[in-house]
């Protein structure tokens, strides 16, 4: 697998709006409507930001009526959230123990 593919897709995760949409959608599918009142961002930014991930296949989208839902496409990308709070809570706890030894 490319280099460049793997980053493409951690470039689409960099972004904490991105990492939020992500988190709203785990409990199911939701409108844009039902999105932007969970974020601090404007609709036209909200909808930028789900282009990225759409476009990096991390979510996809379905019309129904005049709203378009949107729906994690592949779950593992709620494991590799769970391994990046993994490695800050090491490094929480890394920084905790270096102090208490000085």
């Amino acid at each position: 697998m490319g280099s460049q593919l793997i980053s493409n897709v951690f470039k689409a995760l960099g972004h904490p709006i991105r990492i939020q949409i992500i988190k709203l959608l785990k409990d199911g599918e939701l409108c844009v409507c039902d999105i932007l009142p969970n974020l601090d961002a404007e609709q036209s930014n909200t909808s930028q930001h789900l282009a990225v991930l759409k476009n990096q296949s991390i979510v996809e989208s379905r019309k129904e009526g005049s709203k378009v839902i949107y729906s994690i496409k592949h779950k593992e990308v709620y494991e590799m959230i769970d391994y990046a709070e993994t490695i800050i809570l090491r490094q929480i706890e890394d920084t905790k123990e270096s102090l208490l030894n000085k």
